[in-house]
């Protein structure tokens, strides 16, 4: 008999089944006797309870669904230490009783239990796309993970106490289901209220790139409430966005942030109301200048303008009062509340809406679901655990007349190029992806394992692609089909390439196709690489420099678990373990920001002003023009302002171009994002920020291009070798985020160099092992490669930390040059 069953006017919607240890059973005996002793085709079980707990005094676990042994179980736990920055599996110590009391005390308590069944429970609807009509049959029953009805409960009550004006950072990891969260979130800010019933928000705004959300939203919505129109999509004009701001009727609008600064007039028409914007990954475009726009048309950011005995204003203290509504425009707003939702946050995102943690002025998020516990609890795959890296060691020589002298860095850039796309090159790392996936993947997952293989241009996805599949045909591998995926057209000798007309169906098919079992292989360039979700992925073959939020996006799509999914494997062509594990270190636990010094912006400044490119007469002129402006009649005003300097650049010697570039840049973006994180009323900086943001643009670029040296080198030899085998695995997280580099830009001095003598340094820094086995040989005028020896002594297995130290001196990955 089940132990517990939760009745709600006597139906029933969930069970548990209850452990004991000091009996000698746990969590663990109550999700096998869910699968083994408890038959799903039982109407209590199978059709009437929504929920199923299995409990102990140190652990929950839940399932909404039960199919025998194939029941799969998630976690329901606060995690070891909720509210710290490094917080695992399982949950703390409860001084008064069990660690597992608050799912009685807390997630049964009468009324809250009333609120998850009234407004979290929902039925996902089968995916658009999948073959055959939609029933209750092809729809997941969804019930809140712990940390997701704790997130969404403690936004919401943190909101009702303290209205409108506050910024929140949510950091839950990839795949821990943020976009029910943010549904279940945007439905009850619409109809949250405070302890005089006065309406918190006037409207909700999610900001988003990914369709799917908006669907989300929808279908979980019109199941809590049926009036129509309650969200409503703006994907065609700033138009339909401001009447969707306006309108009574819809209560969430889900938008893109590139809508709102086609909004700013219209919606300056608009009364002064309360906003909550929720943004969706929020590292990728809440910081710069569209997000100022999007604040100022939903802040109502009034300038306060002011008048003398007589009533005049004073043309000055005008515009010093619209200079500074400008600046204002960037911070906190009294009306607007900024909810931010990302899996790995950049450092200007946590010191933006993040929490402050010390006295140091370091921030964190609001809430967490760390790396650091779904690894633990086995919700994701840990992507660092088997980690093999690759080096390619090469040997060039000169072609053609001469001995040019070359710049140093831009040669190394074009011989870097030149390697990466090499067709031997090429040829070798196909054949290592290949024999690898045939060999060790293919037979994962049940068999039906998946790789993708990450390049690091849209040409060297398109060669990587013909590659791997000229190995294939070859050696008579019919079982590797392979897909690509890129933007735009590439042309290479003389043909335009496509991601249609390279797999035979319009792009829009690729995920779905990629889904199937026909398809085993997927090679990307710029795609797929972040809100990807495939359980069947498996392998991933790194070809392109990953750093940072990078590295851990593009990492992360192998960490979805599928039933039969027991690990993942990397292997990387490129990148040095360490780097790997150093840029995963700051989002395995909370990711904490230092705070960004606004010193910062003046020494930036008297760098830019050493140059004398940038006069204050033009900036108070451009100031006058710009913040008084009330039409495009002031525009050809402002290019005679810019080019004044504009020409000053152009005098400057190509160093010193160079040079000023950097620190006018370094400026905008740091005045940019500073006067969002502080209050700015510096009217001179902002009237320099507007002058600088703008002459930037009106730069000229440097004419050089890409240097091409194609036709002057030539590969001589060539080994893609393993060089080492690592377990990455975190145990604990490290280094803090910081929204911008430390330390101002590098030296500008140009190196110069013979040709020859650049080869020379290449050559024994990435080839001076290589022997005549090595050597390329010609047959007609294509360079065709010889299988190389393979190693006697296979490299060792290293485990590495975040101190960077490794037991092994042989594992150590160089990339090519640039």
């Amino acid at each position: 008999a089940l132990d517990l069953v939760l009745f709600v006017n006597g139906l029933p919607v969930a069970t548990a089944e209850l452990k004991n240890p000091l009996t000698h059973q746990s969590v663990e005996h109550a999700m096998a006797q869910y699968r083994t002793d408890r038959d799903p085709r039982d109407a209590l079980l199978g059709r009437r309870a929504i929920v199923h707990f299995a409990v102990d005094p140190d652990l929950v676990m839940m399932t909404t669904k039960l199919e025998g042994k194939a029941t799969r179980f998630l976690p329901f736990n606060r995690g070891n230490d909720p509210g710290a920055t490094a917080c695992g599996k399982g949950n703390p110590p409860n001084p008064d009783g069990y660690a597992t009391s608050y799912l009685w005390e807390r997630v049964w308590e009468r009324h809250a239990w009333l609120d998850v069944l009234n407004r979290f429970v929902h039925l996902e609807r089968r995916k658009p796309g999948t073959k055959g009509r939609a029933g209750l049959r092809d729809a997941s029953l969804i019930f809140p993970r712990f940390h997701q009805w704790d997130a969404v409960r403690g936004l919401e009550a943190h909101a009702r106490d303290h209205g409108p004006g506050r910024n929140y950072l949510v950091q839950h990891l990839a795949g821990s289901g943020k976009s029910n969260t943010i549904a279940w979130l945007a439905h009850r800010l619409a109809s949250l209220h405070d302890d005089r019933d006065r309406k918190v928000f006037d409207k909700v705004v999610v900001v988003t790139d990914r369709r799917v959300l908006d669907r989300q939203l929808q279908d979980t919505i019109s199941q809590f409430e049926h009036a129509p129109g309650v969200v409503k999509r703006v994907v065609e004009s700033s138009r339909e966005l401001a009447e969707a701001l306006r309108s009574a009727e819809a209560k969430i609008v889900v938008t893109t942030l590139q809508k709102f600064p086609f909004v700013v007039e219209e919606a300056a028409a608009l009364p002064e109301r309360r906003y909550a914007v929720i943004v969706d990954e929020a590292h990728s475009s809440q910081t710069g200048e569209a997000a100022q726009e999007m604040k100022r048309a939903l802040g109502a950011v009034k300038a306060e303008l002011p008048e003398g005995d007589e009533g005049e204003i004073d043309p000055q203290d005008a515009l010093d009062a619209l200079v500074e509504a400008s600046a204002k425009a960037r911070g906190r707003h009294a009306n607007l509340s900024m909810f931010a939702f990302t899996a790995t946050p950049k450092g200007k995102t946590v010191e933006l809406f993040g929490e402050p943690l010390d006295q140091d002025g370091r921030h964190r998020p609001f809430h967490l679901y760390s790396m650091r516990q779904a690894i633990e609890e086995g919700f994701i795959m840990d992507v660092l655990e088997h980690y093999t890296t690759y080096d390619t060691y090469f040997r060039l020589a000169r072609a053609g007349e001469g001995d040019p002298e070359v710049s140093v860095r831009e040669a190394s850039k074009a011989i870097a190029r030149y390697v990466t796309l090499h067709p031997s090159v090429m040829g070798q790392k196909a054949e290592v992806v290949v024999e690898h996936f045939r060999r060790s993947t293919r037979d994962r997952i049940g068999g039906r394992a998946k790789a993708m293989v990450v390049c690091a241009s849209r040409l060297s996805a398109v060669r990587f692609r013909q590659a791997i599949e000229a190995f294939a045909r070859e050696h008579g591998y019919g079982d590797v089909k392979t897909l690509v995926a890129f933007s735009g057209t590439v042309s290479d000798g003389g043909v335009d390439y496509t991601e249609p007309n390279m797999n035979g169906f319009p792009e829009s098919q690729t995920a779905e196709r990629f889904a199937t079992d026909e398809y085993r292989i997927l090679v990307v360039a710029e795609k797929f690489q972040t809100g990807f979700d495939q359980p069947l992925l498996h392998t991933m073959f790194v070809d392109k420099k990953l750093e940072f939020v990078n590295a851990v996006q593009t990492l992360s799509r192998l960490n979805r678990i599928h039933a039969e999914k027991e690990d993942t494997f990397v292997l990387d062509f490129v990148n040095d373990a360490e780097q790997i594990q150093r840029s995963f270190a700051p989002y395995y636990d909370a990711s904490v920001a230092v705070p960004t010094d606004p010193n910062e912006l003046s020494d930036a400044w008297r760098e830019v002003d050493r140059f004398g490119v940038i006069r204050p007469e033009d900036v108070e002129a451009f100031a006058r023009a710009y913040f008084g402006a009330d039409g495009d009649g002031e525009q050809p005003r402002f290019y005679a302002l810019l080019d004044v300097a504009r020409d000053r650049f152009i005098d400057l010697d190509e160093t010193d171009r160079e040079e000023f570039r950097t620190w006018l840049k370094r400026f905008v973006s740091r005045y940019g994002f500073i006067s969002q994180v502080l209050p700015m009323a510096d009217t001179a900086m902002e009237k320099r920020y507007a002058y600088g943001r703008l002459l930037e643009r009106r730069l000229p670029s440097e004419a050089n291009g890409r240097m091409d040296l194609g036709d002057q080198v030539e590969m001589t030899h060539l080994r893609v070798k393993r060089t080492g085998e690592h377990d990455l695995s975190l145990e604990s997280g490290g280094g803090v985020l910081r929204a911008f580099g430390e330390g101002g830009p590098g030296g500008y001095e140009e190196l110069l160099a013979p040709l020859s003598e650049l080869i020379a340094r290449l050559n024994d820094r990435f080839g001076a092992d290589l022997a005549e086995a090595d050597r390329l040989h010609l047959e007609g005028s294509a360079p065709t490669w010889r299988r190389t020896r393979r190693s006697s002594s296979r490299p060792r297995r290293t485990r590495r930390t975040t101190s960077g130290s490794s037991s092994t001196s042989d594992s150590r990955t160089q990339s090519p040059p640039g």
